[in-house]
């Protein structure tokens, strides 16, 4: 994992946190943003997208979802939104898989479930468990 990765694992997981603090409903931001052009922007080799900070990031992802977004649902305390962020940016540089397949493999739900005994794993144990999670499905 190179700087330029690590910086952009941390961009996003700051994403998913700036999503609670404009009080979008967490699950449906996660969801709208994993399926998004903006996600499939920044899995590729090299997009302009990369250099961009979070703000820039949330608009284009609020601007293209529309109403899919709603506003005061249930709100995921900030560590649980940046730590998934962060693993599902991880996911992608670790195995080289786009943002709506990690979505499809972990929803928001497997994931704010699995929180609490993952947070503190390495990142990659992290997402081999839930890998492993979603091949016994």
């Amino acid at each position: 994992m190179n700087e330029l990765q690590i910086k952009l694992c941390d961009i996003q997981g700051r994403l998913f946190e700036l999503s609670a603090e404009k009080k979008y409903d967490s699950a449906d931001f996660i969801r709208a943003f994993m399926t998004s052009d903006t996600a499939k922007e920044l899995d590729s080799a090299y997009n302009r997208m990369q250099w961009a900070g979070e703000e820039y990031l949330l608009e284009e992802v609020v601007s293209a979802a529309g109403e899919a977004l709603k506003k005061d649902g249930e709100i995921f305390d900030a560590d649980v939104l940046y730590w998934i962020g962060y693993i599902y940016r991880y996911w992608h540089y670790y195995n080289g898989e786009d943002s709506a397949a990690i979505y499809k493999q972990a929803p928001v739900e497997i994931m704010k479930r699995n929180y609490m005994i993952f947070h503190t794993m390495d990142p990659v144990v992290a997402i081999e468990d839930l890998k492993e999670i979603h091949d016994q499905r």
